[in-house]
């Protein structure tokens, strides 16, 4: 809905809104699940053992009465809804929980799973807003997306690494410690693979449907450089945590990126 500037358009908003809701009941539904399958591996873990479950500060019984009841939320907030986000909503349900039961384990197709999940988040947001997704859109989420799956992946191998010896196989994951370096090349060359797709968007004949200034958007492709290029440098030194997108949100750096990239876009709008 943002990049197809429907800002001010209040039906796609409000949809937008609701389906967004929905989906967060739904995530929050398979993310307990997992926490109650991963419950013994996080008990071992430096970070994970601080979760509800892990730590103790919430009973397994809660777990079991949170699931039905954020699904259900999540169900009625997507009947207010067109049924291709429904249809959406229930892809992502089954593939997270595949995930959490067996997926995460096979390794270098849980990465991809993870890309896909959250591509899948693209797609519910198209059918709730109706808003059409383009293939560039798509392009660039996919390669982007695993950038930020293998960065995920690549921590918990990375701090592994320091209290392990090599060969060590990783509870509950397919990989070896040592596997590290090959997450590190996946991940890094998916992150510029999605600044060559922006790259070519920018040159390509449908960018003029929306900006009048196309030129300006090239301001973005070294920022995404940068961001990029800094989020692995500072995965390579042990300083981000299991979750990218954790990260991004308390990193001030991320935020002035945003902020200096939205202000680029909006210049190059048509109706700036």
């Amino acid at each position: 809905m943002v990049l197809a500037h429907r800002y001010f358009e209040q039906e796609a908003v409000f949809t937008t809104a609701v389906g967004f809701i929905s989906f967060s009941l739904a995530a929050s539904a398979v993310y307990v699940l997992n926490d109650l399958l991963d419950v013994e591996a996080d008990r071992h873990h430096p970070e994970k053992r601080r979760r509800p479950f892990a730590s103790g500060e919430l009973p397994l019984q809660a777990g079991f009465v949170l699931i039905p009841v954020l699904a259900g939320a999540s169900l009625a907030a997507a009947l207010l809804l067109p049924p291709a986000f429904l249809l959406v909503l229930g892809f992502y349900f089954i593939m997270t929980t595949l995930y959490s039961f067996s997926l995460k384990e096979i390794a270098l197709l849980d990465v991809l799973v993870l890309a896909a999940l959250f591509t899948t988040r693209i797609m519910a947001g198209s059918t709730a807003s109706g808003t059409p997704v383009s293939e560039w859109l798509l392009a660039f989420m996919m390669f982007i997306f695993l950038s930020l799956a293998a960065v995920k992946r690549y921590a918990e191998l990375l701090r592994l690494r320091s209290g392990n010896t090599s060969g060590t196989k990783v509870k509950r994951r397919g990989y070896f410690v040592e596997d590290h370096e090959l997450i590190l090349q996946m991940g890094v060359s998916s992150g510029f693979m999605a600044v060559l797709v922006l790259a070519l968007y920018i040159t390509s004949d449908t960018v003029a449907v929306l900006y009048s200034r196309p030129a300006l958007l090239w301001l973005v492709c070294p920022l995404l450089l940068y961001w990029v290029s800094r989020v692995w440098l500072l995965a390579h030194r042990g300083e981000v945590e299991d979750d990218p997108l954790m990260f991004a949100i308390k990193d001030w750096t991320t935020w002035v990126v945003v902020l200096v990239g939205a202000v680029v876009v909006l210049a190059a709008s048509r109706w700036a």
